[in-house]
């Protein structure tokens, strides 16, 4: 199966989005390497603004360019979108219900051996406590575009979360993308494997062996759509009685508290397991390694589906 890096996916179609809209922007804070944003800045230099290692500076920037009309795309690592520039994207982005597209890389410990100092395991509670803002995650370079592509029309904020290492190739081109909406990305019905990112290559692989081993047919529901969530695939997927989220993110804050409260908030008895980086802080180590050490991988979530079986 092939292979694609999503930073490189997004960073690339940047510029095919502002081929489609005039009103597009790029606002870097001095990673457009890192972000792979030199295509856009190369065709459109006098709509990229480079504002230096200041993310707060690049949020309030943008929050103003967003105030003029334009829809201004910032990009930075996870945790410096999430923590550093929190006030300015709380209170100038969201707070003004502002056209800013925030596009984090380096989510979860896909940043491996560059430490907690770049890990973006805290992002997602961040983002979803805060109103207005739209919160996605990637898992494979279609659905990247096609988000990309949404993003063109979506009215307020949105953060778009997206891992760095390697994808699967998952998706055709039919996919559709909404706020609370999902994708099957395989049917079944003995029970449910709901996740985001780079952790739905691995639930693929993982309830294909399950197939093999146990004869069981296990759905993975690639919950996209973090918030807002969508409440009738976790609903329908509780349904089967045995529940495993996974989340490249800490297990305090992430995809499975948002699908434990609507479990809880529907009244549905199922069995319950969420998956993610323990919450402490982790040495660091190459992410593969990582993913493995909190099951987050093909064998980690193998095993947990089948103890439930």
């Amino acid at each position: 199966m092939s292979k694609s890096f999503l930073r490189n996916v997004i960073g690339e179609y940047m510029t095919t989005l502002g081929d489609k809209e005039a009103k597009v922007l790029l606002v870097n804070a001095d990673l457009a390497g890192t972000c792979r944003n030199k295509s856009f800045i190369e065709k459109y230099p006098n709509r990229s603004f480079n504002v230096g290692i200041a993310e707060q500076n690049m949020v309030s920037f943008a929050a103003g360019m967003a105030t003029e009309g334009f829809i201004p795309y910032t990009f930075s690592m996870a945790p410096f979108l999430s923590m550093r520039a929190l006030e300015q994207v709380r209170t100038d982005v969201a707070y003004g219900n502002r056209n800013v597209r925030l596009i984090s890389v380096y989510a979860g410990v896909s940043g491996g051996i560059s430490g907690a100092t770049h890990w973006g395991i805290e992002d997602v509670g961040i983002m979803t406590s805060i109103p207005n803002i739209a919160v996605f995650e990637v898992s494979d370079a279609v659905l990247a575009r096609k988000v990309m592509d949404y993003s063109l029309i979506h009215e307020g904020p949105m953060y778009v979360r997206c891992t760095v290492e390697p994808v699967d190739d998952i998706y055709d081109e039919n996919i559709d993308v909404r706020p609370g909406g999902s994708i099957e990305a395989v049917k079944g019905d003995d029970g449910a494997i709901l996740c985001t990112g780079v952790t739905v290559q691995y639930a693929i692989e993982a309830v294909h062996k399950i197939k093999e081993d146990c004869g069981k047919d296990i759905r993975v529901i690639d919950l996209y759509s973090v918030k807002p969530i969508d409440r009738e695939a976790v609903i329908s997927a509780s349904k089967t009685g045995k529940v495993v989220v996974v989340q490249d993110h800490n297990v305090s804050g992430g995809l499975g508290s948002i699908v434990g409260t609507v479990i809880a908030e529907e009244g549905i008895s199922t069995k319950l397991k969420i998956l993610g980086v323990k919450d402490e802080f982790v040495p660091m180590a190459h992410a593969p390694y990582l993913y493995h050490e909190f099951k987050m991988d093909a064998d980690g979530i193998y095993e947990t589906m089948k103890s439930m079986l």
